[in-house]
């Protein structure tokens, strides 16, 4: 799907475009065209960006391909970027944090946006503009800073997600964790590990954004891309410590089943222990009470038999007592 959105400098309503009207409303310098590729062949979307908008073909092929992490390019008249949208998924046990890569090219008088799936942002944004003409009067870079603060506001839903799987974790781990719980854990720390990896770079792209010199950002609009940056500085931060939180609860159920382990084996211990006597005496005496090849009838009569269940009756309660009072159990 391929969709247009022409905004004029005059203040009329923004209005939808066909495909064949773009090049000339690329042509007028003081409105905003808006441009979005979504789910189309390479071979649909590579002749409008390099004959229509005349993008480099190293910057054209870097869009069409999903396999770059979060970057700037500049590229002279325009801005090559490359965002992520993220998608949390709690189904999916494997990985529970997809992403969309969302390619963005920023001009003096249009915004091109390129994408493979869609991406609730760039559909909260595009309706934005298209409601009030008001965001693109202020310019492409102003749309643009609307776009990724959409794209950047999507991400605190799944730092909430995340901190909430978290806290069922240690409520589960202090309850009656099960052999599962490791591997949700490790699942846990890929996850994270995998939204730093996309939030690092995007701040630094956010920072050169509100910081570095762009014929097509002018300075005036440098602060509000500063705005996006801080709220990405505070995201990587929480993401930082839903990692330690994560290790923490990693430890706390490795402590939880040692400590299991250690209670199985005390217990298994003292099982041990107190039968041990009693494998003595039945070996020792052989439990025989019948008559005896030997002339041995004080053994075997009905006094020894009782008394022989009275010590093996007595002898692990009396250890049980000496165990309890020296603390051991």
């Amino acid at each position: 799907m391929i969709r247009a959105l022409y905004c004029a400098a005059d203040g009329t309503a923004c209005q939808a475009l066909d495909m064949s009207q773009v090049p000339n409303r690329l042509r007028d310098e003081t409105g905003v065209l808006w441009v979005d590729f979504m789910g189309e062949p390479p071979s649909v979307d590579e002749p409008i960006l390099r004959e229509v908008f005349g993008f480099h073909p190293l910057a054209v092929d870097d869009a069409l391909r999903e396999t770059h992490v979060p970057k700037l390019d500049d590229w002279g008249q325009y801005l090559y970027l490359v965002l992520h949208s993220l998608i949390y998924d709690d189904n999916n046990g494997n990985e529970p944090i997809g992403t969309v890569e969302l390619d963005i090219f920023l001009g003096p008088n249009y915004l091109v946006t390129h994408h493979d799936r869609p991406v609730a942002a760039l559909d909260r944004a595009w309706d934005l503009v298209q409601r009030d003409e008001r965001h693109a009067r202020a310019g492409t870079e102003r749309v643009l800073y609307l776009l990724v603060d959409e794209l950047v506001g999507s991400y605190m839903p799944v730092l909430e997600a995340l901190e909430d799987t978290i806290d069922a974790i240690e409520d589960v781990i202090f309850g009656d964790p099960g052999p599962k719980m490791v591997e949700r854990i490790f699942t846990l720390k890929r996850s994270l590990l995998r939204l730093r990896r996309i939030i690092a770079p995007e701040r630094e792209v956010l920072n050169k954004l509100a910081r570095d010199n762009y014929a097509v950002v002018r300075p005036a609009s440098r602060v509000f891309f500063r705005d996006v940056y801080d709220h990405l500085v505070r995201m990587y931060d929480i993401t930082e410590s839903l990692r330690d939180l994560v290790s923490g609860a990693l430890d706390t159920y490795l402590s939880v089943i040692n400590n299991r382990m250690n209670e199985v084996m005390k217990t298994l211990t003292v099982i041990t222990t107190l039968f041990m006597p009693l494998s003595f005496l039945t070996g020792f005496f052989g439990m025989n009470f019948f008559q005896p090849v030997a002339s041995l009838p004080a053994w075997t009569n009905v006094p020894a038999f009782l008394i022989a269940l009275s010590i093996m009756a007595l002898t692990p309660i009396g250890m049980f007592l000496w165990m309890r009072r020296r603390a051991w159990m």
